[in-house]
């Protein structure tokens, strides 16, 4: 197929060009620069230029392509994963969801695109019992960056379902591996050398993983196959802050996790975010996937890696 990538230079993005140039599908990829783009066809793939905030030079762009897929995985998120570099990418990275996303999505209607694929987040859905499922809402009643967040996702999912595309959300999980924050070579790594990562509270907060490669795979198997609607994309192995947390600083041969009380956490510029993530984040299933997509995901590598080092 001939597919149409926006958003093809962040941490899922190269990834994901490279697992479509090796399932044999005719790629064009969005960038703003020509240096990006000469590296583009250096790599096979065919480069579009454009700007995303501008809706013109987006329109030719796809309707010079013909891409029957467009895969858009826009976000302008920061190297450094802190409260200050959070919050000072924030506003460009909303604008570059609804802003830019919306008119790549009316570019690819325009255009005749078949297929439209958007990235979602799966850790926000509503607390409760459970692993969430694709039924369940995301959170608009958190703390005030996580309601916001799910606020913008929601919409863009809203969007995007009731256009008159084949429309497919990805709620992806937390990202790792190359690339990303969480690696040993990615900022928080760095944090939980240097201790700066907490468990808060009872760290009961579960966290639903996704290593960067099987985001890629996943995607690809979702533009071939998957059905119109919502796929969440996680492992089989949510886990608690007070369990992936310390095995992570294992793996990193790093000191344990401090810990600091829920009261102390909401002190923090921020914490009333910090603590929801910690104690009140909701696990999600990854059933539908692995049904309809036969989604395989890879074992948690540092669960992995500590529970292999303790049996040795």
């Amino acid at each position: 197929m001939k597919i149409f990538v926006a958003g093809g230079t962040g941490a899922i993005g190269r990834p994901l060009l490279n697992q479509l140039l090796a399932k044999g599908h005719n790629v064009v990829a969005l960038t703003r620069s020509q240096e990006r783009a000469q590296s583009f066809a250096a790599q096979g793939i065919e480069p579009a230029i454009a700007d995303v905030f501008d809706p013109n030079s987006v329109k030719e762009a796809i309707a010079h392509a013909q891409p029957e897929v467009v895969i858009e995985q826009l976000t302008a998120l920061p190297k450094t994963y802190t409260r200050e570099s959070m919050a000072a990418a924030g506003p460009l990275n909303t604008r570059i969801r609804l802003e830019g996303g919306a008119n790549v999505l009316a570019a690819a209607q325009a255009a005749g695109v078949r297929r439209y694929l958007r990235q979602s987040i799966a850790i926000w859905g509503i607390p409760g019992a459970g692993l969430a499922d694709e039924e369940t809402p995301l959170v608009l009643d958190a703390s005030p960056v996580v309601a916001a967040e799910s606020r913008v996702m929601t919409e863009i999912e809203h969007r995007l379902l009731e256009s008159n595309l084949e429309g497919i959300a990805l709620r992806y999980g937390f990202f790792y591996g190359p690339g990303t924050w969480f690696n040993s070579d990615g900022d928080v790594g760095q944090q939980v050398r240097q201790q700066q990562l907490p468990i808060v509270g009872n760290g009961e907060g579960i966290w639903s993983w996704l290593h960067i490669e099987d985001a890629a795979i996943a995607t690809v198997a979702a533009a071939e196959q998957g059905n119109p609607g919502i796929y969440q994309i996680v492992d089989d192995q949510p886990l608690a802050v007070r369990d992936w947390l310390p095995a992570f600083a294992r793996s990193l041969n790093a000191p344990p996790p401090p810990r600091v009380s829920v009261e102390d956490a909401l002190k923090l510029e921020g914490g009333a975010d910090i603590v929801y993530y910690q104690t009140q984040m909701r696990g999600a299933s990854n059933a539908k996937a692995k049904r309809e997509l036969n989604f395989q995901p890879r074992s948690l590598e540092w669960m992995v890696n500590t529970v292999a080092a303790h049996a040795s």
